[in-house]
């Protein structure tokens, strides 16, 4: 299940709001002492993360599907893709959806009952946690959110049952900006930058890819050369974006990449303003990588 971004926060009743992780989406499979970590494109990610599977092995229902978030957190208790992608920390699973227990499929109950089963299910443990809910208020939880510094919150319809698609009873509002976006090509390097000097950027709107700005701070230096190497099978003559940009010296890449960028806004343009990459993930398809349309 997929929340709908939502331009600005709101109250209403009958809603709460979490908090939104800057992580990993894992479905978690527990069959007696089978268990699976699934990304959203079907990723096999057990042994990524054997902690949380090992975990979830020792927790006492028979069956159990669970939805949750892979994260890991700063020293401030943020959530970080970038220390996610460096694996230098452990990660925790921020449970906040149960979909089956012990062979009864809950996908057509309330978030409610969903959420106490999860809580009963995954118990009290530092590997296993339950979302974090914010405050009561819609708009104390965003003010809450932005306060402390989370990527945002996600506010969801306790009365929801749980579908498999993009739904507005779960709605995310941004309290800093970031996204996903196709690598489209790249720009050569200049003066002393190795390998490439800036990633082009884009994402999907109404089946055409399109250019949304480029990238060029955030890279280590053994990254940018890391990055290099995943491109050379990717070149291609031609752009597959439908508004390339006009320049010289530009190296075109088949849509096959997806980067995180935080940057501080949208232009008038549609342009990124102040990008970052902040790492490249595989637990999405290109496809999926819409240009936010904002939902009122």
């Amino acid at each position: 299940m997929l929340a709908t971004l939502v331009p600005g926060p709101f109250d209403k009743p009958g809603w709460i709001y979490e908090e939104k992780y800057d992580g990993e989406r894992l479905l978690a499979y527990k069959e007696e002492d089978r268990v699976q970590l699934l990304s959203r494109n079907g990723k096999d990610r057990t042994s990524y993360f054997p902690r949380i599977a090992a975990a979830i092995r020792t927790l006492h229902p028979r069956t159990l599907l669970l939805d949750g978030e892979t994260v890991v957190f700063d020293k401030k208790g943020i959530s970080r893709f970038q220390l996610l992608q460096q694996d230098k920390s452990e990660p925790v699973y921020a449970v906040f959806d149960c979909l089956f227990y012990n062979d009864r499929d809950l996908r057509s109950e309330p978030l409610s009952a969903r959420r106490a089963v999860m809580e009963g299910a995954i118990g009290s443990t530092k590997i296993l946690i339950p979302s974090h809910r914010l405050a009561a208020n819609g708009l104390e939880a965003f003010c809450m959110a932005k306060r402390r510094g989370y990527e945002g919150l996600v506010a969801k319809d306790l009365s929801s049952p749980y579908v498999e698609a993009r739904s507005t009873k779960w709605l995310k509002v941004k309290a800093r900006q970031e996204e996903e976006f196709v690598v489209c090509g790249y720009t050569k390097p200049a003066g002393s930058r190795n390998h490439f000097g800036a990633l082009l950027l884009g994402a999907y709107d109404e089946g055409r890819l399109r250019y949304v700005g480029k990238v060029g701070t955030g890279f280590a230096r053994k990254t940018l050369a890391a990055l290099h190497r995943q491109f050379q099978p990717l070149l291609r003559t031609q752009s597959t974006l439908v508004n390339p940009p006009r320049e010289k010296g530009v190296v075109f890449l088949a849509p096959r990449l997806i980067a995180q960028i935080s940057f501080q806004e949208w232009t008038a343009d549609g342009k990124l303003r102040q990008p970052v990459f902040l790492g490249l993930r595989d637990d999405k398809i290109p496809q999926d990588v819409i240009l936010p349309k904002l939902t009122a």
